[in-house]
């Protein structure tokens, strides 16, 4: 599945970049259609069904991409994905779409978790270690997690900076034991 969602999530970027279409914008569209598919079973179905005719799925797919305000790329990308029996991988493309846009544009996604809740400067200083730490500029999701005790972790794509104060004692624990 993975090879997939980055074949299609990449075409779709590529078209998105070479038209200079707003990223945001038509990260939003395809966000907004995955969420439909997901919530209607019937939808879904719909979709990916082989023996309803692709000119009915196609009516359907301009029906809501009318309705939804959705672009004539993001409306065609969705067609081909219909087209190709891939309606099944929408939200895995969709999140690696995401990915593929963060790349392209210099981000890089950080994930904080707190033992508290951050104030805005407090979160400002920390995305700008992060930045200092990586290069990029940072997009960060924020989550609480009182077992931390203090201080945060956190998780850079596969690395985790831990500077939480149960990190630091889980440190000394097995400084003592090699001691």
């Amino acid at each position: 599945m993975a090879s997939v969602t980055g074949i299609y999530a990449r075409a779709f970027a590529d078209v998105v970049f070479d038209r200079r279409l707003d990223p945001a914008r038509a990260l939003r569209q395809m966000q907004s259609f995955a969420a439909l598919v997901s919530e209607s079973k019937e939808l879904r179905e719909v979709l990916e069904a082989p023996s309803i005719p692709a000119e009915q799925k196609r009516k359907l797919l301009d029906a809501i991409a009318k309705r939804e305000e959705i672009s004539r790329e993001a409306r065609n990308f969705m067609a081909v994905l219909m087209d190709h029996g891939r309606i099944k991988f929408l939200q895995a493309i969709v999140a690696q779409l995401e990915y593929e846009f963060d790349e392209r544009l210099g981000f890089v996604e950080a994930e904080i978790t707190s033992a508290r809740d951050l104030d805005e400067g407090e979160r400002r200083e920390l995305e700008a270690e992060v930045r200092k730490l990586t290069g990029r500029k940072v997009r960060a999701r924020y989550t609480r997690e009182t077992s931390l005790l203090g201080g945060a972790v956190i998780r850079v794509g596969s690395t985790i900076y831990d500077g939480s104060v149960k990190g630091q004692l889980e440190k000394i624990r097995e400084q003592m034991i090699r001691s």
